[in-house]
């Protein structure tokens, strides 16, 4: 556990974001090393299926993710006010509500996950083999939000650095399912997705396991199993709004990836590779306002005004020092990047090459993202993200539509651009307003 109500600002952040970039960085590994193994074996249709279910899997990955975010938040606010019984009172409505939660997505999902693969013109060509990897996927969702909820609630008491052994551990049993089931037993693309069910299973597993045997503070005995309404309403107040902006990226990726499947198989198979390559650039990001927000919340329900500006403030020096590493990494790396990610020889290479020369020069713009959202969310502001989210991918989604008829794939990361820009410009301005009633109401 981190209390990060005492003590240096900026080693908070940092201990608390590297070990999260670690898991991260392992997590999108597995990724491209899920994406090369079923490239080599499966060839360019799998690949290309497995890519277009990508974005629905992401919206219900980043769901579950939302919810458990909202959850992470009123945890580091109780930890900071060294409020046990309310922490644990919001750890178990959140815990059981997500096993309803759970099954109704799985049902829904493995019924219509046809319809939606031919909503977002998936050719036909490749899709049996999208339905198949989506609805085994879909069927391993209890596991991804209860590992969600558990490795949020870890994260929120200041322990960054557990989850990331887990996930480790889940990683790597999901490569070597991977080999075994698409290699060796020849399961095609549901072999992929079995192993990824497996993976998150035991990932939950040993969460509780950790949990039960170390961390009393979130250990729920045989009468804590409860659901406290007022909590819950608080929850699902704070973590439908994250939810809901969590889910808009990918929403809006759905869409844009029904654009690029319009481009052909090459398109898609060059969109996918270079959509882990971006995943990769930002997760550092994304990860230093994950320890804006823990650190904001603990303070906040501390009462220390002062270090919730400074969590802010240092962040965003910390993440603007990142950029520089990643620009120069990811123009350096992309061709060998690239080349990893798709078949040997194939015209994604040259696609996803174009691609990444234009979009390194705007990583910039997430580390700023990033860092002023993470602040937000640990100030409960979570309508503002949600809007700010909305309002960069609806933007990238209308310049997508204009530009990647005319050049490609290429014109989706101008979209990013111009996206970014706008979420960026509002939430400044906001932040300016917002901080100068914050410290009146101190004075």
């Amino acid at each position: 556990m981190r209390d990060m109500t005492e003590g240096s600002i900026s080693r908070h952040l940092l201990a608390y974001a590297v070990p999260m970039i670690a898991g991260n960085i392992l997590q999108l590994t597995y990724n491209a090393v899920d994406s090369v193994i079923i490239g080599k074996y499966l060839g360019e249709d799998a690949l290309a299926a497995v890519g277009t279910a990508n974005p629905v899997m992401t919206i219900m990955i980043l769901g579950a993710s939302g919810v458990s975010i909202g959850a992470s938040v009123l945890i580091s606010k109780f930890y900071g006010a060294k409020d046990e019984k309310r922490l644990k009172k919001e750890l178990s409505s959140t815990v059981i509500v997500g096993v309803f939660f759970s099954f109704l997505v799985f049902l829904a999902g493995y019924l219509l996950a046809g319809n939606i693969l031919r909503w977002i013109h998936t050719p036909a060509a490749i899709l049996p083999q999208a339905r198949t990897y989506l609805r085994t996927i879909f069927f391993g969702f209890l596991f991804t939000f209860q590992y969600n909820v558990l490795s949020s609630a870890l994260r929120g008491i200041g322990d960054s650095r557990t989850p990331v052994i887990f996930l480790a551990l889940s990683c790597c049993v999901n490569v070597l399912l991977d080999l075994l089931f698409v290699g060796k037993c020849g399961m095609g693309v549901k072999g992929a997705g079995c192993a990824t069910i497996v993976a998150e299973a035991i990932s939950v597993l040993c969460c509780v396991a950790y949990i039960y045997r170390y961390v009393p503070l979130l250990r729920l005995g045989r009468g804590e199993f409860v659901i406290d309404r007022r909590l819950l309403l608080e929850t699902g107040k704070i973590g439908s709004l994250t939810a809901l902006q969590q889910a808009a990226q990918p929403v809006g990726k759905v869409i844009i990836q029904s654009v690029i499947n319009t481009q052909g198989v090459m398109a898609i198979g060059a969109f996918n590779a270079v959509c882990r390559i971006d995943d990769f650039a930002c997760i550092p990001s994304q990860s230093i306002g994950s320890a804006i927000t823990s650190c904001t919340a603990q303070n906040r329900g501390a009462g220390h005004r002062d270090r919730t500006e400074q969590a802010f403030h240092v962040g965003m020096l910390i993440a603007l020092a990142y950029f520089p590493i990643i620009c120069g990494l990811t123009l350096l790396l992309k061709r060998p990047a690239v080349a990893l990610l798709t078949p040997a020889g194939s015209e994604m290479i040259q696609i996803g090459v174009a691609y990444l020369k234009i979009k390194a020069w705007f990583f910039i713009m997430p580390c700023i993202n990033n860092a002023i959202q993470g602040y937000f969310r640990g100030m409960e502001k979570m309508h503002i993200v949600l809007f700010c989210t909305v309002l960069q991918i609806t933007i990238r989604t209308i310049c997508v539509y204009l530009l990647v008829p005319k050049i490609g794939i290429s014109g989706e990361a101008w979209g990013c651009f111009a996206g970014w820009i706008s979420q960026a410009v509002f939430e400044l301005i906001y932040y300016l307003h917002f901080r100068k009633k914050y410290l009146q109401r101190k004075a």
